[in-house]
């Protein structure tokens, strides 16, 4: 790509936000509904036609429409920040599809050189993807892929050997990579492609880093410590500069997952020792640990006792509900077995106003998770099935709406992955 064209690019900041809000003058999409939410749905050939799944998100009904095709296996998404532009991933293909959330369509996709667990789209017109396996001329393989979304096509391949996962700051001005095994985050400069000057800059001194979060000249790293066969898990600053630095840190009981809410940063994982279901009545002898830190003094305030496993995603609902999912965790009992007693699954959700925490029971990995800024409700991806939670109760929702009742359960045939809401709410 010229130089001018790749500038022209990366300075587009997201546009006005794309709101359906009834009366906005804005049209209806092909679905007619101003409120949506799409699944991705991976299915059998012999069950169902897979794609992403079109719900109405004030009704948690399925649309009166077909599936907006995205391959044979779609899973991971992420939506550009005027959320005009969806990207899933096809595991069944190696590929990105890129969805056209006003049109309902698939426009466009990308082939990758291999698989992904992680992608970003900081500003409207392109997408980075982290390819650990994508091979490189005499490089050690992985990579993160800068993706041109208005042609569907690959600008840029940045080689950051073994990567697992980018993040970005709000403007896609700088992103942060994270490899398997390393004891260093990569800083990303895409402003600098294409100008003589480094376009990543290895930062040394972290332990296990998996993700971090931006905070103006610095970001916060989770470093996952001893859960990933390195020392102590922490939450430590990075420096963001000129010459990027490791700084201060804080130990925490595990790091894999956080989310920020005002100064304190929640922050999951679970030690690999020490760990025992302490204040829980369960069958489960191995138990993950939510610390809380004081983001302004770095220090530790609180903790409590979740689900165990590899914890992969957060979210906060509007009244005040942490929802912690897992993958690998240690599961109890079976939701389907009419015969009673304990169910545990990968999720847990903390009471950011009481400090109670509920294990609902349920089985199998939490993939996804999705708040909603109107409603008291939470949409979770968990053993392939798309529940609806009441966020005041914390137990699945119970309703009566058009003639049908949901249960808290979207009844979507094959395996929910992903679970986004396209419109504001």
């Amino acid at each position: 790509m010229k130089k001018a064209a790749l500038f022209a690019l990366l300075a587009l900041a997201a546009v006005a936000l794309f709101s359906c809000s009834k009366g906005s003058g804005i049209p209806k999409p092909p679905s007619g509904l101003y409120e949506r939410v799409l699944a991705s749905q991976s299915v059998s050939s012999l069950t169902a036609n897979a794609g992403l799944i079109i719900i109405n998100g004030q009704l948690d009904l399925l649309a009166r429409t077909q599936p907006i095709s995205a391959g044979g296996s779609p899973g991971l998404m992420t939506l550009t920040p005027d959320r005009a532009t969806l990207l899933v991933f096809d595991s069944s293909q190696n590929r990105v599809g890129v969805v056209n959330t006003a049109k309902e369509s698939l426009t466009g996709s990308v082939q990758l050189p291999g698989p992904t667990t992680s992608m970003v789209a900081a500003i409207t017109d392109i997408g980075y993807v982290a390819v650990p396996t994508a091979p490189l001329t005499g490089s050690p393989p992985g990579a993160v892929l800068m993706i041109n979304l208005m042609t569907g096509s690959i600008a840029e391949t940045i080689s950051i050997p073994g990567v697992q996962t980018v993040v970005a700051n709000s403007n896609g001005t700088q992103l942060l990579a994270f490899s398997n095994d390393s004891d260093a985050v990569t800083v990303i400069s895409p402003l600098n492609i294409n100008t003589g000057l480094p376009v990543t800059t290895t930062v040394p001194g972290f332990d296990r880093p998996v993700y971090g979060f931006f905070n103006g000249d610095a970001a916060y790293i989770l470093n996952c410590g001893a859960q990933c066969q390195g020392q102590q898990a922490s939450v430590q600053i990075l420096n963001l500069g000129t010459t990027p630095t490791a700084g201060a840190s804080v130990a925490v009981d595990g790091a894999t997952m956080g989310l920020i809410n005002g100064s304190t940063l929640f922050v999951a994982g679970t030690p690999p020792t020490n760990n025992p279901c302490t204040g829980e009545t369960t069958a489960a002898a191995t138990c993950g640990r939510l610390d809380f830190v004081d983001l302004g003094s770095l220090t530790v305030t609180g903790r409590a006792v979740i689900t165990d496993g590899y914890h992969m995603v957060m979210s906060l609902s509007v009244n005040g509900q942490l929802f912690i999912g897992s993958t690998g965790c240690t599961t109890v009992g079976n939701v389907n077995n009419p015969q009673g007693g304990e169910v545990r699954g990968c999720l847990s959700i903390y009471n950011t106003t009481n400090g109670m925490v509920v294990i609902p029971p349920d089985n199998g990995d939490v993939t996804d998770l999705q708040n909603f800024t109107s409603r008291d409700v939470e949409y979770v991806a968990e053993g392939g099935n798309l529940r609806v939670y009441d966020t005041t109760t914390d137990v699945l929702l119970d309703e009566e709406v058009e003639g049908n009742t949901i249960t808290g359960t979207i009844d979507i045939n094959g395996v929910v992955i992903g679970v986004k809401a396209i419109d504001f709410f």
